[in-house]
């Protein structure tokens, strides 16, 4: 059975200015289970994550400014929140339920987290809507707890997984790939295990050929036994942020691309949702969606 991590807290503790397009953590599984691609019991509340989870990637002194509430105004504006006890807890459940849904995919072959994919969180700051780096924990829990040997990273949110590349750097366990746009934030890059910069405007057919290209290579080469897929939408034509030229099938056809190559290789995946900031929310929710209708279809 497909498993969805989802809570609540993903959308209430967000100041009433960020709720666009945050409620879409709200609005997606509502949908899903309108249509009927999922129903209640594909749903778990997640957990939150433990100290020492936290503390396997992130730094004791961020870690106690950021619990604390001891960040600066600066620091705070980098991270894209204002801070509260609440969001901090948030951000508990969101790495918390990456780590449980990471664990149901090793059962199921797939499992998701409706919030996740907060890969612009650095081992010791937030920045982008990133505080804790929910992929990057999740990944550790698994090599630590000897739950995985070789991990692979799939991030094709529109932006470079840049703090999910810096932590893993020395990390050979864990390969980083990011596809995302070259002239996007971030505007300094860090360097991925491998990364593929598109250009602004880029086709869907151009930009599905790139990656159908790196796909199997990466597979050969590094024989992961479990995949963290960062599936954000703002690659979508119509994000106001993406500057892409990619139709919402075609981002369709790429969340088909990944999935069926885990599943016909036998490999877990544990997907997150990542970023979506199209002005309508509908065409957001619809991108997202296609995700889990597809897992339902590969995985039944």
């Amino acid at each position: 059975m497909i498993k969805v991590a989802w809570d609540p807290i993903y959308v209430h503790p967000l100041p009433e200015k960020h709720r666009f397009p945050m409620e879409k953590y709200e609005l997606l599984p509502q949908q899903l289970l309108l249509e009927g691609t999922l129903d209640d019991e594909n749903f778990f509340r997640p957990k939150a994550v433990s100290e020492e989870d936290i503390l396997a990637v992130h730094t004791a002194t961020y870690w106690r400014r950021l619990s604390n509430l001891e960040l600066s105004r600066k620091e705070q504006l980098r991270s894209g929140f204002p801070h509260s006890a609440l969001l901090i807890e948030r951000e508990k459940v969101i790495a918390g339920g990456s780590i449980q849904a990471a664990k149901f995919a090793l059962e199921n072959g797939i499992a998701f987290n409706i919030a996740g994919g907060t890969h612009h969180a650095y081992a010791d700051r937030a920045e982008g809507f990133c505080l804790l780096n929910d992929i990057a924990v999740a990944s550790s829990h698994l090599l630590r707890n000897k739950l995985a040997k070789q991990i692979l990273v799939i991030d094709l949110d529109v932006h470079q997984g840049n703090g999910t590349a810096k932590i893993f750097e020395k990390e050979k366990r864990v390969f980083t790939f990011s596809m995302h746009g070259e002239h996007n934030y971030p505007l300094r890059k860090e360097k991925s295990d491998l990364d593929v910069g598109v250009r602004d405007g880029i086709s869907g057919s151009e930009y599905l050929e790139k990656l159908s290209y790196q796909l199997p290579r990466l597979i050969d080469h590094v024989k992961p036994d479990f995949i963290f897929f960062q599936s954000g939408v703002d690659i979508i034509v119509t994000d106001k942020l993406g500057r892409l030229s990619v139709s919402i099938e075609d981002c369709k056809n790429r969340d088909e691309m990944v999935l069926s190559m885990a599943d016909s290789k036998n490999i877990p995946l544990m997907a997150c949702m990542g970023g979506g900031y199209s002005p309508q929310i509908k065409h957001i929710v619809e991108a997202h969606a296609n995700t889990y209708r597809l897992a339902v279809k590969l995985y039944g």
